[in-house]
């Protein structure tokens, strides 16, 4: 937590149940309802407006990078789906199966769309012809539904908002090269716009999506110690291509399949921001990803001049280009300061008839509780430095408790101790999933990745004694 010394009773402190404190930030700071229906959420909207400038930050990026955007139907006919034999099994458990179209049973039973590759395959089937068609760059943003058994607000939910890119190449080095690139796109969302610092890697075969050759992935690591898949990316291969008959003339003149990608981050993202920055009062918020950067409080707003000082300096900021709010309403000036520090704002600015007859302000930032006086006409000058130094100081606190909490392990003991206290354990692996089977029975943690930065530590791997061929990072995880 921060210097703010008055801790908020309406939510649950982390130290107490972090479950419990995540689930009441996440009402309270008016991000989310819970509706009728298990694992679907009402995007509140200041929840939705997160996701509007995670939305905002990405979609510009892939769009730098070529990409189009396109929307796909919301359901997949059964008999498609069933192309993809790995695919399917692999989704097979989570889909909601509607069997009914108006009054008529459907001979062809319609499955809500888990994830899109086969109606992305069933339209490039149609519109690759030729090497010149290629490459095809598309995204949607859209929601999927996956029956989730046990669901929590944007961290696993039956329908969640997300994009999904499906990529179309000539070859199957320009296909390798748009899944890592993909990746970085993510990583450095997360460290530019998010403040959070995430651990790139291959998933292990076992972890990795159902019909990719290989997936990759971000991860993330909460304050108590589990790990959040933020993000991934699939090189597919052809195999996608040849079960729908995707073919196209090459520059010799035959007949070839294109190799395929896809890539994805969602609402969870939503979800790390909440946990890796929060604290015991709510939300804290990087000021780049922030709905509300600055929120400016009239104190004593009933005496004379107040409300008019107040408004002209919102202006002034608002007209700056930052997201600014004035609350006039008739609440205290501490209930104020409760809900925008509940809500995360970065900065709040204080302005009563003192601070007014000396031409200053009074500036609190939400993540340490660090106050600053500031003359009234420095304020518009001073919060872009303000909002620089407050996301680097969250990403380097972040990045901190990262480096902190990622354990060598030699042994199974280790190994066990390691993901006792929580954390990444990072360990040589023979590479059979067996060993990964018996980790998991042993601590209930999984292969998270393994990382790109391979420097052998061991020789052997300590769970079954055989040579080490990997760097795996073990954690229990979200």
């Amino acid at each position: 937590m921060g210097d703010n010394k008055i801790k908020n009773d309406s939510i649950t402190r982390q130290e107490d149940d972090f479950a419990q404190w995540y689930t009441d930030v996440c009402k309270k700071a008016g991000l989310m309802d819970y509706s009728s229906i298990k694992g679907f959420i009402v995007y509140l909207p200041y929840g939705y407006a997160i996701w509007e400038q995670i939305q905002s930050y990405l979609d510009k990026r892939f769009k730098e990078s070529g990409h189009e955007n396109v929307y796909m139907p919301s359901v997949i006919p059964s008999s498609l789906l069933n192309k993809e034999k790995e695919h399917v099994e692999g989704f097979a458990p989570e889909t909601l199966i509607c069997t009914i179209g108006g009054q008529n049973k459907l001979e062809d039973p319609l499955i809500v769309r888990p994830t899109s590759e086969v109606l992305f395959c069933e339209t490039y089937s149609k519109i690759i012809k030729s090497y010149r068609d290629l490459p095809k760059l598309f995204n949607q943003w859209c929601s999927v539904v996956r029956w989730e058994k046990t669901t929590r607000p944007f961290l696993r939910g039956s329908e969640f908002l997300w994009q999904e890119g499906h990529t179309m190449h000539e070859t199957e080095e320009e296909a390798r090269t748009e899944t890592l690139h993909m990746l970085d796109i993510y990583d450095e969302c997360g460290k530019n716009l998010l403040a959070i610092p995430f651990v790139k890697g291959r998933k292990t075969d076992k972890e990795k999506f159902a019909g990719a050759e290989e997936t990759y992935t971000i991860e993330s690591l909460m304050p108590d110690g589990k790990a959040l898949q933020s993000g991934t990316t699939h090189y597919f291969g052809n195999g996608f291509a040849k079960a729908f008959n995707i073919l196209y003339q090459g520059r010799d003149g035959k007949l070839t399949n294109p190799f395929q990608t896809s890539w994805g981050v969602s609402t969870r993202l939503i979800g790390a921001l909440i946990m890796v920055h929060g604290d015991d009062n709510g939300l804290v918020l990087p000021p780049y990803v922030a709905p509300i950067q600055t929120v400016v409080i009239p104190v004593a707003q009933n005496k004379p001049g107040v409300i008019p000082a107040a408004r002209e300096l919102y202006e002034k900021i608002r007209n700056s280009g930052v997201r600014v709010k004035i609350d006039e309403s008739d609440k205290s000036p501490g209930w104020k300061y409760s809900e925008y520090e509940m809500k995360g704002v970065p900065i709040r600015i204080e302005l009563g008839p003192r601070d007014i007859e000396k031409g200053v302000v009074t500036l609190v930032k939400r993540h340490n509780g660090e106050k600053n006086v500031l003359k009234n006409d420095e304020v518009v000058d001073a919060l872009p430095k303000l909002f620089k130094e407050i996301h680097e100081e969250m990403y380097n606190k972040a990045l901190n408790y990262l480096l902190e909490h990622i354990s060598e392990v030699h042994t199974v003991d280790e190994l066990k101790t390691a993901l006792e206290k929580g954390g990444f354990a990072k360990m040589m692996w023979c590479g059979e999933q067996q060993c990964e089977d018996k980790i998991k029975e042993l601590t209930t943690a999984s292969a998270r990745c393994m990382p790109f930065n391979q420097i052998p530590f061991d020789d052997t791997c300590p769970v079954c004694g055989k040579k080490a061929k990997k760097i795996v990072l073990f954690a229990k995880a979200y």
